[in-house]
């Protein structure tokens, strides 16, 4: 499968980005879905997760629970970050990922498919 990450940018603190994910190749309806982010000089971190069920349970990081939201349209075989109030913390490459069986929780080791990334740059 392949995975292309758009929707990156520039916007100051408290503003908002939807980050997209688009898969092709596959149908991912049935993988577990993820983002990760890389900031600069750290590793890279899980950022939320998404399962494939059609009530899709949801699992985030600590520090964007409740301003993230991941989000996934089967049909259009696509995955969405809605990131709300946004903190100059969050700067960094966001990747999205996929893991054809399903781990639960998600494993960042786990995901086998990557996408390129997209830039988000939140400024103060």
């Amino acid at each position: 499968v392949q995975l292309q990450a758009s929707g990156g940018g520039l916007v100051q603190a408290g503003g908002t980005l939807r980050p997209t994910c688009a898969a092709s190749g596959r149908t991912v309806g049935n993988y577990v879905m993820g983002w990760f982010r890389q900031a600069p000089g750290k590793e890279r971190e899980f950022v939320a997760g998404i399962i494939s069920l059609s009530v899709a349970p949801t699992r985030y990081t600590d520090s964007v629970k409740g301003r993230f939201t991941i989000s996934r349209d089967n049909a259009k075989n696509t995955v969405y970050l809605q990131m709300n109030s946004l903190k100059p913390e969050d700067t960094a490459v966001y990747y999205c990922a996929a893991d054809r069986d399903g781990h639960w929780p998600p494993i960042l080791s786990r995901f086998g498919s990557w996408g390129q990334g997209t830039l988000v740059t939140v400024s103060s």
